[in-house]
């Protein structure tokens, strides 16, 4: 049995017989990789191990691998980065469900993916921290995710264009494929684009605004992934904000 030290982030996770769990994560080492966890239920200690595994919390721990087993076994978890208002604000640890469920579907691969993994970890300290334009991160993290999932914008936006979601890119003239985002999202998109997380604030928009903006960015995500999925933390966040 070979064993790696590793860092991750937490995704998703399944109950697995009497006390145990499967936790999906994204990991540093090996990309996105599913942990038989055992003793996580029952006895004395299962509500301090269950609350390791909430979505988007930041842990260290030793993984196991073996041919003879189908997933990986995991010892020793730990928070990594304490999360300090993530847990008790209900506007971020929605954002953070949202964030979890959305890489949950949408990545896959198994393999290491330094850029990205940076980019989730570090994405989860900025909502952690912030204070002003927390109602639109979410927005923000689409956008950027698509640079790391391969279909990030590929031209600079004029003013007055639409954005073509087949062909990923700023367009003057109106798509054939009706296949795109209005001027007003496609002016939004370009804002984000250039937003910093601490600069979300200075981005004023309506409850519908940014729901339209969202349903926008996942039809984005989906015809890139070859992937509908049904993302249902949508409607919580539409509750909240």
């Amino acid at each position: 049995m070979k064993s790696y030290k590793a860092r991750g982030i937490v995704l998703h996770t399944v109950r697995y017989g009497e006390n145990s769990m499967v936790v999906f994560m994204l990991t540093d080492m090996l990309g996105r990789q599913s942990y038989i966890v055992q003793g996580v239920r029952g006895g004395k200690s299962r509500g301090n191990k269950t609350a390791l595994f909430q979505p988007m919390f930041l842990l260290g721990f030793e993984g196991y691998e073996s041919p003879r087993m189908q997933m990986h076994r995991m010892r020793e978890p730990r928070v990594e980065v304490p999360l300090m208002s993530v847990p008790f604000d209900v506007r971020k640890s929605t954002i953070s469900l949202f964030m979890a469920e959305v890489l949950y579907r949408f990545v896959k691969e198994t393999e290491p993916d330094s850029p990205l993994f940076d980019f989730v970890w570090n994405s989860v300290g900025a909502l952690d921290s912030m204070r002003e334009g927390i109602a639109n991160f979410h927005l923000w993290f689409m956008v950027m995710l698509s640079s790391h999932l391969g279909f990030y914008p590929g031209n600079e936006y004029v003013a007055g264009s639409w954005f073509d979601i087949q062909n990923g890119i700023f367009t003057p003239v109106m798509p054939s494929h009706r296949l795109m985002l209005g001027r007003e999202d496609t002016a939004l998109l370009a804002d984000i684009m250039e937003t910093r997380p601490e600069e979300l604030g200075g981005i004023k928009l309506s409850r519908e605004r940014r729901s339209s903006f969202l349903e926008a960015m996942l039809l984005y995500f989906g015809y890139h992934l070859d992937s509908m999925n049904n993302i249902r933390s949508v409607q919580i966040l539409r509750e909240v904000f």
